[in-house]
């Protein structure tokens, strides 16, 4: 066997998706700066409410209480970095062609379950991939069309009436609310999944994330002379 470095991830690629994860982290944290003095959202029923999302023991320990002009400093700032980021990835994913190995095909939600068993040791054998698997196709897709929900939501709340048109299509500022409120949820399970994915894909697949390339090994090519076959 030869091995031999091939390029995996480009750098606009790579600047992207190390870029908007310390802004996400930023963006959640200051959210909940701004989610303390309204925190509103809890399961109910017949009155009794039985699971609220965060407790005040959880505030307390992380020191987000009475917080709420710092989270809407930090928040209002960093959006639009997080939006600039978005824009130059799509544009960049569109010009580039890169769009191609991220979009969902037809067949991807069915080989996106077989993905899932072989993760979990169900199945031995993957689905036949080629830079992402149908699994990743589809999560890489859904947190793009979630940036630009996280977006149109978070306008619609920051200036319900100059951005009306926004909040009337979320369905009102309560919805829009609402919407942005269970879209930073999928963030987190997201990034949680993420993690465990990059976990058990091994360091070889974390540093192409990092250098952009890997180290593949590919079967030497076969030359003949004379009828005879030399490696």
């Amino acid at each position: 066997m030869v091995k031999k470095i091939k390029e995996k991830h480009s750098l606009a690629m790579r600047w992207c998706h190390w870029v908007n994860f310390p802004m996400l982290s930023i963006m959640i944290w200051s959210g909940m700066l701004i989610y303390w003095a309204d925190d509103e959202y809890s399961v109910k029923l017949f009155g009794h409410t039985y699971f609220t999302f965060f407790p005040e023991g959880f505030y307390n320990y992380f020191n987000i209480t009475h917080r709420l002009w710092e989270g809407m400093a930090f928040h209002f700032l960093f959006m639009w970095f997080f939006i600039l980021n978005g824009i130059f990835y799509v544009a960049y994913t569109l010009i580039s062609g890169e769009w191609r190995e991220l979009v969902p095909q037809k067949k991807s939600f069915k080989e996106a379950w077989l993905v899932l068993l072989h993760d979990l040791h169900i199945r031995k054998m993957a689905p036949p991939q080629n830079k992402y698997n149908a699994a990743q196709r589809i999560a890489y897709t859904a947190i793009i069309i979630m940036g630009i929900g996280s977006v149109i939501t978070g306008l619609a709340i920051y200036k319900p009436v100059q951005f009306y048109y926004l909040t009337w299509l979320c369905g009102g500022y309560h919805a829009a609310r609402i919407i942005h409120f269970m879209l930073t949820i999928g963030y987190v399970f997201f990034f949680v999944i993420h993690v465990v994915q990059v976990f058990l894909a091994g360091w070889k697949n974390f540093s192409s994330a990092i250098t952009g390339f890997e180290v593949v090994e590919t079967q030497p090519k076969v030359k003949k002379t004379d009828g005879k076959k030399e490696n």
